[in-house]
């Protein structure tokens, strides 16, 4: 065949694939056989190398699974296939084409490879997908942003996929490399299927496993395991998470990284999947995956910023604004109490000599010691930081008897620190009884407690 004849009235970088063929299916070498100048210009350019005919591809090329699952399905198959994907490795976007070729050798078939590569995603090729592709990305996209219930919406969106692959399983696994930690996300399990859920196969064991997984893809945007013959490559690559797949009898994978802005936030894969849809389900897969990277990176996101409204940063006990909204809604009954309960505060006795006389620094420390003393005593109820030297807790089932008992606990505690001197009044709320008088009653007590701390201490009087 005129290789050269046939790529010179492609202007596009263009080249010609040849794959070989195994009798029993599988493929073997993949080679460039051809390519036209702009080809040719661009592995110079890139490779700082000229282009050698009939050279391996991943000479040239970066070595990639699903690329040579292209080449074999439009060299042998006969399917004219597109895919544009991110190399996230190099930054990069490539839009590709793959033409199948007729062969006049039994063992070796042929397919045009078009190719560009640009810095920047091009949105129109990006949106350009199929009819039913669009509705299925379409489809989770709607049931996303119109969601009050993240994990529940999250959980239906993994259905939805899980028949779409016609697979097994279906989950999203976030991973935190900083916290060493991994959790189950959502996920979906055929009805009638024996695989356990993911949460009791997650240990230190399997964290180590996530950690492979990024070598593992390389540049690629996924990793897909069809047959025995991946699984066999996959054995090759990544023992590790090979033997773990076998183990709980997983023949097929799509496994995808959940990126967004450039961070890896967790890894989404369907399970023995229907094969024969392999081409369309990347597709879906490749699109939607980004859609739900960018819906987890908002709720993590929310929910820092929840945190972050809710949290006293110096202490790390809860501030006033969650102390006042907890209040309200003990009022208004929509958080309920098991009665009967305790509301105590807690002053810290002589901050202001501390700041005075050693610095704010260690008036800092010093309300860091009371908050994890207050946290350590009180650990089943709610610290707020009411003010600046003031702490208030709600100690949900606590009575009277129990209560002396905690109190009597903390003074101990804070005897053992160098500075730290509670203030403390408390009051039980019986059923029926409004916890703002709780409150006005308990902030009284420990003024009481509070002057005849300083009239036994005059010395350390500062206020």
């Amino acid at each position: 065949m005129d290789f050269e004849r046939l790529l010179s009235g492609y202007k596009t970088k263009t080249c010609v694939m040849s794959v070989e063929k195994f009798p029993d299916g599988s493929y073997g070498n993949i080679r460039i056989v051809a390519g036209n100048k702009a080809h040719c210009d661009d592995m110079m350019n890139v490779m700082h190398r000229p282009f050698v005919p009939d050279s391996p591809y991943e000479q040239y090329l970066p070595q990639n699974k699903n690329f040579e699952d292209f080449c074999y399905r439009s060299a042998f198959l006969g399917q004219p296939l597109h895919s544009y994907v991110s190399l996230p490795q190099m930054g990069l976007w490539l839009n590709m084409f793959l033409l199948p070729l007729e062969s006049d050798k039994e063992n070796i078939g042929y397919c045009v490879y078009m190719y560009d590569v640009t810095p920047n995603v091009d949105l129109e090729q990006r949106s350009s997908l199929s009819a039913d592709t669009s509705s299925a990305v379409i489809k989770t996209c709607i049931k996303l942003r119109g969601s009050n219930n993240i994990h529940n919406t999250f959980n239906e969106v993994m259905e939805d996929i899980r028949q779409i692959c016609g697979s097994v399983h279906c989950c999203i696994l976030l991973v935190d490399k900083a916290e060493h930690s991994c959790n189950v996300f959502c996920e979906a399990l055929r009805p009638d299927c024996n695989l356990p859920p993911m949460e009791k196969l997650i240990d230190d064991k399997f964290f180590e496993i996530t950690q492979t997984w990024d070598d593992t893809l390389g540049d690629s945007t996924c990793i897909i395991l069809k047959d025995q013959h991946d699984m066999e490559w996959l054995k090759s690559v990544n023992p590790l998470w090979a033997e773990s797949l076998i183990r709980e009898d997983v023949k097929s994978l799509v496994f995808f990284p959940l990126r967004y802005n450039g961070e890896t936030l967790g890894y989404m894969w369907v399970g023995n999947f229907n094969v024969d849809n392999t081409v369309k389900i990347k597709e879906t897969l490749e699109l939607t995956t980004f859609f739900l990277a960018s819906e987890i990176s908002n709720y993590q996101l929310m929910l820092k910023l929840e945190i972050l409204s809710s949290i006293d940063m110096l202490t790390g006990v809860k501030n006033r604004n969650t102390m006042n909204n907890v209040v309200d809604d003990i009022v208004a009954g929509k958080k309920k109490m098991n009665y009967p309960y305790s509301v105590i505060f807690a002053d810290l006795n002589g901050l202001k000599r501390v700041n005075d006389e050693n610095g704010h620094s260690a008036g800092d420390k010093m309300l860091k010691s009371a908050a994890a003393i207050l946290r350590g005593v009180f650990h089943d109820g709610e610290v707020y930081r009411a003010g600046g030297d003031e702490f208030m807790l709600i100690a949900d089932g606590l009575g009277e008897k129990e209560l002396e008992a905690r109190v009597k606990q903390l003074a101990e505690q804070a005897a053992t620190t160098e500075n730290v001197h509670f203030a403390v009044g408390t009051c039980i709320v019986n059923e029926g009884e409004d916890i703002r008088n709780a409150m006005r009653l308990a902030d009284e007590r420990m003024y009481v407690d509070k002057n005849e701390y300083y009239e036994r201490h005059p010395e350390r009087k500062y206020r």
